[in-house]
C-alpha cells in the first residue's frame, strides 16, 4: 500500500529482549519502558528483506538499531545483504542504546558503547568497499577477507539520539540524523544545533538527512516548514486517528490489512502528492 500510494520509505524500531529483571533506567522521566514486556520487535534486517521483497520503491531504515550491542562483523554483514537485496534501498540509522541487560547478552561491553560505535561507524564503510578488507583500531580488529556480498553503492548511515554525544557523533561522522517525536520549537532546537555542529566539522555542505516526528496535527504547511528549517523526512502513521483502525490493533495487519488502505490513501492525496 505505501509503495504504491507514493510514501518514501518505512522506518523499523529494535530490541533484542525485554529482560524479567530490568534494571537499567530507561531515558524519560519516569525511567520506565512505554511499551509492555510482551512487545514484540521483528529483526529489523529480517523485517526489511521481507518487505523490500514485495515493494520496488519505499526505502527502509531505523529508528534506531542498536547496533553497539552486536558485533561489527555481524552488523556489516546483515546490513550489506540487505542493500543488495533491496536494491540499495536501505541506510542504516545507529543508536548507542540504553539497556545494559542486551550488551550483556551480546558479549558487547556496555560501559564503552559510544566509543565503539564512533568506531563502528568508519569500520562498517571500510568492511563495504568489496574485495579484500579489514580494519584495525581500538576496539575492533578485523583480519583482511572478503565479506560478500557488498553494497553496490555506500550505504548512509545515520545516527539517532539527543545527548550532546549523540548530536556530535551525527554531525561529525554520519550523513544525518534520526529524532523521536517533538513539539515544534524543540524541533526547531535540534535541527539549529545540528547545523551548528555541521559547520564546525566543515560539513555543512554535504548531503545530510534530518528525520523525525512532529507533535502536531500533519499538514502540508506543516511539512513545508519543517523543509524549510532542513528537516528532510517527517515520520507519521498515516492512518493514526483513523475512525478505520483502533490504536494499538495490532491483529489488524495480518487479519485485515485492507482495513489500513483508505487512511494510507488519504494521507497521500491529501499531504504526499501535494509535498512532491
Amino acid at each position: 500500500m505505501l509503495d504504491d500510494a507514493g510514501f518514501d520509505g518505512v522506518i523499523c524500531a529494535d530490541h533484542l529482549i525485554y529482560p524479567r529483571e530490568l534494571s537499567s533506567p530507561y531515558p524519560s522521566p519516569t525511567g520506565k519502558p512505554m511499551w509492555p514486556a510482551d512487545t514484540e520487535w521483528p529483526d529489523s534486517w529480517v523485517l526489511i528483506g521481507a518487505m523490500a521483497a514485495v515493494t520496488s520503491r519505499l526505502r527502509f531504515t531505523n529508528a534506531v538499531y542498536v547496533a553497539a550491542a552486536r558485533p561489527l562483523v555481524e552488523v556489516a554483514k546483515q546490513v550489506a545483504t540487505a542493500s543488495v537485496l533491496s536494491g540499495g534501498r536501505v541506510a542504516l540509522a545507529v543508536g548507542a542504546g540504553w539497556m545494559r541487560e542486551e550488551f550483556e547478552l551480546m558479549g558487547q561491553d556496555f560501559a564503552t558503547r559510544g566509543r565503539r560505535l564512533n568506531e563502528m561507524i568508519p569500520a562498517l564503510r571500510a568492511l563495504w568497499r568489496g574485495g579484500w578488507v579489514s580494519w584495525e583500531g581500538e576496539h575492533y580488529q578485523v583480519p583482511e577477507m572478503m565479506i560478500e556480498p557488498h553494497p553496490a553503492d555506500p550505504v548512509r548511515i545515520l545516527c539517532g539520539g539527543e545527548s550532546d554525544a549523540a548530536l556530535h557523533r551525527a554531525a561529525h561522522l554520519c550523513d544525518g540524523w534520526v529524532g523521536t517525536a517533538y513539539a515544534w520549537d524543540d524541533a526547531v532546537r535540534f535541527v539549529t544545533e545540528l547545523n551548528r555542529l555541521r559547520r564546525e566539522s566543515d560539513r555543512s555542505t554535504e548531503p545530510f538527512e534530518i528525520m523525525l516526528a512532529l507533535m502536531e496535527p500533519p499538514s502540508v504547511d506543516l511539512f513545508r516548514r519543517a523543509e524549510d528549517i532542513g528537516v528532510t523526512a517527517v515520520m507519521c502513521a498515516p492512518w493514526a486517528g483513523a475512525g478505520e483502525v483502533v490504536a494499538g490493533d495490532l491483529e489488524a495487519f495480518g487479519a485485515d490489512a485492507a482495513r489500513y488502505r483508505a487512511p494510507i490513501e488519504r494521507f497521500a492525496n491529501d499531504i504526499v502528492a501535494k509535498m512532491r
